[in-house]
């Protein structure tokens, strides 16, 4: 695509785009009187206007009806959760029994090593990709340690190449080669938070299985953002946020999906509770623990109805746009923010994006390395209305979002640096 740094070019960028009336779908956060340019979805996702009507129609329920409100009314909270497995399977690649919203993403990343760890032999260890979210860093060192292993011995981590911010693809999948006796589990993040590289979860899937190992993967930073199809691709499971590009508020909800000959498998080891159990028997408060066939065996407690009714006006916007559109859109909003960092020709030392620069292998994140004062570079933009994420030790992400980002925006911020630059 051929782009321009002006004005009238963003502008008539906007007037073009076929999805510029999602933005009046979601509160923009102000900065002296202005709305700010917030490029943070990749941290916590905007708030939906249509949230709050969401939410009160289930705090009316709750008012009038009481624990009948389980049971009676429009979406009854007993089933609640059903209604929300079609939306999500759309996002994911998945069928609808594959997939289920409970909890929240370190509880069911854990729930899934429960049932998909299972170190036998000399086959116990885990490969993951090096500088992962600390969440799942934590989560696999101590699952190992529960099952009696050192992490240092147990987890592979594999890293890029010297002098390489991202990972070659040939690489990670020659690792699990290298490794497939040993390997019992491939456990990456589809999306790297910090470079903001997508992997080639089809490929790793493939070979993973080839190994003999499953193959999961933490969706915290795709899922919202790139289009997958986890069911085709073959993934055992998956687990992921919905307050980033999902736009679910803080600390919402968590999806999670497993693959349908795993969800079909009664005797799949897992923890159980009430939630998971048969619906049919589950009121006879009977002990044996029977699952729900599909990803729902897995819930343990009541469905968390307030922030699912939040997920579920954020999905109803989604289901309206579309993904494949929002990716469309998303490529050409990255695409502008790279050509205009590109243009202000800084040296590396000083300005370096790390995020691949092939629209395929990333986001609508852009990592960009700030070698001598980025602190100060961030602070300076947060004053001026510009809303980023600041990582350590110097990256600031900055994430251009579909649903309520505009060609503008990315102008702006590209202005702004320009200035910065040359002052």
């Amino acid at each position: 695509m051929s782009f321009q740094n002006t004005l009238a070019y963003a502008q008539e960028q906007d007037h073009q785009d076929e999805l510029r009336y999602f933005r009046e779908h979601f509160h923009i956060p102000r900065h002296n009187g202005q709305d700010t340019v917030y490029l943070c979805g990749n941290s916590l996702g905007l708030q939906p206007k249509s949230a709050r009507a969401a939410l009160e129609e289930e705090m009316t329920k709750w008012a009038e009806l009481g624990v009948e409100g389980h049971f009676t009314g429009d979406d009854p909270w007993f089933t609640y959760h059903k209604t929300l497995a079609a939306p999500t399977a759309k996002l994911v690649g998945a069928k609808p029994e594959e997939v289920v919203i409970m909890n929240q993403l370190t509880v069911n990343l854990h729930l899934m090593l429960v049932s998909f760890y299972r170190p036998q032999g000399q086959r116990y260890k885990i490969l993951t990709e090096a500088g992962a979210f600390p969440s799942d860093q934590y989560a696999l060192e101590s699952q190992v340690k529960i099952h009696g292993y050192a992490p240092e011995d147990a987890i592979i981590e594999i890293a890029p190449r010297a002098g390489e911010h991202t990972w070659r693809t040939e690489d990670i999948l020659q690792a699990i080669k290298d490794n497939g006796n040993e390997i019992a589990l491939v456990l990456m993040g589809g999306l790297h938070y910090y470079t903001g590289q997508v992997f080639d979860m089809a490929a790793i899937t493939q070979t993973a299985h080839e190994v003999g190992a499953v193959c999961g993967f933490d969706l915290a930073h795709a899922a919202g953002n790139v289009p997958m199809q986890l069911h085709d691709w073959d993934v055992d499971f998956a687990v992921w946020c919905t307050y980033k590009y999902l736009n679910s508020g803080p600390g919402g909800t968590s999806g999670v999906f497993v693959h349908e000959r795993h969800a079909q498998n009664p005797e799949l080891p897992r923890f159980a509770g009430w939630w998971g159990h048969d619906q049919r028997v589950r009121f006879k408060m009977q002990k044996g623990f029977i699952p729900m066939p599909g990803a729902e065996g897995w819930q343990l407690s009541n469905a968390q109805i307030l922030p699912m009714a939040v997920h579920k006006a954020s999905l109803a916007i989604f289901d309206e746009a579309g993904i494949e559109n929002l990716r469309a859109k998303s490529e050409k909003l990255t695409g502008y923010l790279e050509f205009l960092i590109n243009g202000l020709h800084q040296p590396k030392d000083q300005l370096e994006i790390i995020t691949p620069a092939d629209p395929a292998a990333r986001g609508c994140q852009l990592s960009l390395l700030v070698n001598k004062n980025g602190r100060q570079l961030f602070d300076t933009l947060m004053a001026n209305g510009f809303i980023l994420d600041w990582r350590e030790p110097n990256v600031i992400r900055v994430a251009p979002t579909p649903l309520y980002n505009t060609f503008e925006d990315v102008y702006r911020f590209g202005q702004f640096l320009a200035a910065h630059f040359q002052g």
